[in-house]
């Protein structure tokens, strides 16, 4: 999935934010609605609208005595929003509340859900919570002035580098700046909030005749990805470890993501609800996801056995070695704008499993 907007702060990779922001109106096009599906008995996976910026789904998990939330969002609003709708299925008070993993789009709506629930406790993995207070008090100072940056930008037909942008983009352009213009704004309202409980590799949570796992089953597109996992109605929460359509890997560890990929399988969940994207009710993506990170290790490896100590080479080396375009049908279909971000994934996931392997 295309990552826009602010979220493009945490992608180490050139692309700039004005295309980051148009190649989002072409890759979700008119399926961009907040939908809410059930999963079974209080059991509810949010998927929310993107308005020209990324934003991870939330699951919400009702129990007798209080409610698991899992992701706040992206914006305060959608937070309230979300709030809102758990009122309406329960007067029960959200308990729980976990961040997956540090990405903004999951946590930036940590204080409103405390400021409604001002018991309530925030988990994070121990990795998560140094990566967030590392990172996202400097996120939440520059992102309005990034977003009024961008908005002045495009009224002036340009992309903030400056490229002149096309009569096509334009036209994406005049669609996007209200809402842009909006988002700008409401980020001036966000408030960093720190993850109030952090664990190493499990809590089990009964928020009342409900059992709620929480699992860290090792690194994957971060260095503290967290799962939840409700074992009686076989639900899986799956974080930005899981991906739809494209995976994210601008950041990462491969050889341990496909690892953790394993692990979560081993589960033997019947329900996955992604990072971002639709709820799976198949293990099918997840052994697609699994296969191509192993993939990408497994020629990564074959090519450091020719050359020797990858730390005298670079990813340049590798050049002609490391082939990933047979898993671009089977993400991307025959959509052009999903295989060239399919593409782009493809080589910095060469990057990352490369760097990696050299850093061990």
């Amino acid at each position: 999935m295309t990552r826009i907007l602010e979220h493009g702060m945490l992608r180490r990779f050139c692309l700039t934010l004005a295309t980051l922001v148009l190649a989002s109106a072409s890759l979700y096009g008119d399926d961009n609605e907040r939908t809410v599906t059930k999963l079974a008995d209080g059991v509810y996976a949010i998927r929310h609208k993107t308005e020209g910026n990324v934003n991870g789904n939330t699951t919400v998990i009702i129990g007798d005595r209080e409610v698991f939330v899992v992701d706040s969002c992206y914006s305060p609003s959608q937070a309230r929003e979300d709030i809102a709708q758990i009122r309406q299925w329960t007067d029960k008070p959200v308990g729980f509340l976990l961040n997956t993993h540090f990405h903004n789009d999951h946590n930036n709506g940590n204080r409103t859900y405390l400021d409604a629930f001002p018991s309530l406790v925030i988990i994070a993995q121990e990795e998560t919570k140094k990566d967030m207070d590392l990172i996202q008090p400097g996120n939440v100072e520059r992102t309005p002035a990034q977003l009024a940056r961008t908005a002045a930008a495009f009224k002036e037909g340009k992309t903030p580098s400056g490229r002149t942008l096309t009569e096509d983009e334009k036209k994406q352009v005049q669609e996007l700046l209200p809402g842009l213009e909006k988002r700008a704004e409401e980020m001036k309202t966000v408030v960093y909030q720190t993850p109030t409980l952090a664990f190493h590799d499990r809590l089990d949570i009964d928020i009342g005749n409900r059992e709620v796992q929480v699992k860290y089953l090792g690194r994957g597109n971060t260095a503290g990805d967290a799962i939840v996992y409700l074992p009686k109605e076989r639900i899986l929460a799956a974080g930005d470890l899981m991906v739809y359509p494209i995976p994210y890997t601008y950041d990462g560890f491969p050889s341990e993501w496909a690892q953790t990929l394993e692990k979560m399988a081993q589960l033997d969940p019947a329900i996955i609800v992604p990072g971002h994207g639709p709820v799976f009710h198949d293990k099918a993506y997840l052994s697609l996801m699994t296969d191509l990170m192993k993939s990408s290790v497994d020629q990564v490896r074959a090519r450091i056995r020719q050359l020797g100590f990858p730390g005298s080479h670079t990813v340049d080396d590798l050049k002609g070695f490391v082939d990933l375009t047979p898993f671009r049908v089977k993400f991307a279909g025959d959509d052009k704008d999903l295989q060239a971000e399919f593409d782009d994934m493809a080589e910095h996931l060469v990057k990352i499993t490369f760097s990696e392997a050299a850093q061990r």
